[in-house]
């Protein structure tokens, strides 16, 4: 669907980022911070059968054009659930059925099943990023009434984009993940020395155990990485899923991670666990992608409890790679029992919401400014705990 917005503009929907060329696309994403905006990630999440309408996550993407020249573009779905966001709105859903709102389908802002920050709207260099901001908002706001949708969701976004979106009238929900930081570390031993004596015991004893256990940490990267272990990965990563029910629900396919090893390999990172002295057959095996200064861990797996082995396969090894190439930041994705206590502080992330119901965009609007204060105490209690040594933390 085309849509003429004054004359030098056009605006359009898509349900295929396949009908967007990957050059014009990826002349936004590219430059930008985070790899799950980029044109290969996406279009693999739907053509693998991960991300589609089946499944839930109907792709609606928004994209500008100057004559024939993509200058803006934002990845969004029409959603029928709130699974696969991490952020948790089924209050907000229930509370809508009861004054009598049909809170789905809702537009969401976000790349599927990806809890990183970063999402923000792809604009081209050069042009007045307000501008285009409010002429997509407006698209936005047209369509949703149009079609009777609840609310508009982003979710995850970039910080230095928040102050756009919130000067547009949308509303910030504060929540937090746990981030490692690079604090100019050397060697692993530098990470180690930030903690107290105590800690530092505690994760020398993890590894130990894994290298007891009769275990070899590999990190594969890029080109580097066989063929065998993105299918290999996928049945981790299904194995984990079945052991943690509807938390751990099998979102991805296995042709998603099948297709990752023709054109995307080159940002795949994955930490093989193998019986010493054999490189066959991974024990387990931790996937995160990498690029520029940040890495990303996303899932996991083993196909035997061993002890400690997520820690050093999730945690340590990926810390000790990202210290030699120079990695600033380290997300290890969703949850924090573990992460807390091994150098993961807890850090602000954000959702924007825009809801097109004025009752309920009423209550939801104070809701969150309450939510907000309690979350800003509670992750301020998360980091009062952390087992730093004074010098060190």
């Amino acid at each position: 669907m085309v849509k003429q917005l004054r004359s030098q503009y056009s605006v359009t929907w898509t349900n295929k980022i396949a009908e967007i060329p990957q050059s014009a696309w990826d002349a936004l994403a590219l430059p930008l911070a985070t790899p799950f905006l980029e044109w290969e990630w996406l279009n693999n999440l739907e053509t693998s059968g991960s991300a589609t309408a089946r499944a839930g996550w109907l792709p609606n993407h928004l994209t500008v054009w100057r004559d024939r020249t993509l200058i803006a573009a934002a990845p969004m779905y029409l959603k029928g659930h709130s699974q696969g966001e991490f952020v948790f709105d089924s209050q907000w859903a229930d509370l809508a059925q009861r004054i009598g709102v049909e809170y789905y389908p809702k537009l969401l802002g976000m790349t599927p099943f990806t809890p990183a920050e970063g999402y923000r709207f792809l604009i081209a260099p050069g042009e007045d990023e307000d501008e285009m901001t409010a002429l997509m908002v407006s698209a936005i706001d047209h369509f949703c009434d149009r079609q009777n949708i609840s609310g508009c969701h982003f979710l995850y976004v970039d910080p230095a984009w928040r102050p756009t979106l919130e000067r547009h009238g949308f509303t910030t929900w504060l929540h937090h993940s746990y981030i490692w930081q690079n604090l100019g570390f050397e060697t692993f031993d530098d990470y180690l020395g930030v903690f107290n004596a105590n800690q530092r015991r505690n994760i020398k004893r993890e590894r130990k155990a894994v290298t007891n256990a009769g275990l070899e940490l590999v990190t594969h990267t890029g080109d580097e990485i066989h063929k065998s272990l993105f299918p290999q990965m996928y049945h981790f990563y299904a194995d984990t899923c079945d052991k943690f029910g509807w938390w751990g629900s099998k979102y991805l396919t296995k042709k998603f991670f099948e297709q990752l090893y023709a054109h995307y390999r080159h940002r795949v990172l994955f930490v093989a666990a193998y019986q010493a002295g054999n490189r066959h057959q991974p024990m387990g095996m931790s996937f995160c992608l990498t690029k520029g200064d940040r890495l990303y861990g996303r899932y996991w797996g083993s196909f035997q409890e061993i002890d400690c082995l997520h820690f050093d396969a999730c945690y340590y090894q990926p810390i000790e790679w990202a210290i030699a190439h120079g990695i600033q930041t380290f997300d290890p994705g969703a949850g924090g029992r573990h992460k807390k206590r091994r150098g993961f502080p807890a850090t602000e992330n954000y959702s924007l919401h825009r809801f097109y119901h004025r009752r309920l965009g009423q209550i939801l609007t104070s809701y969150i400014r309450e939510v907000n204060e309690l979350e800003r105490q509670e992750i301020e209690a998360i980091n009062a705990e952390l087992p730093y040594s004074r010098r060190g933390g």
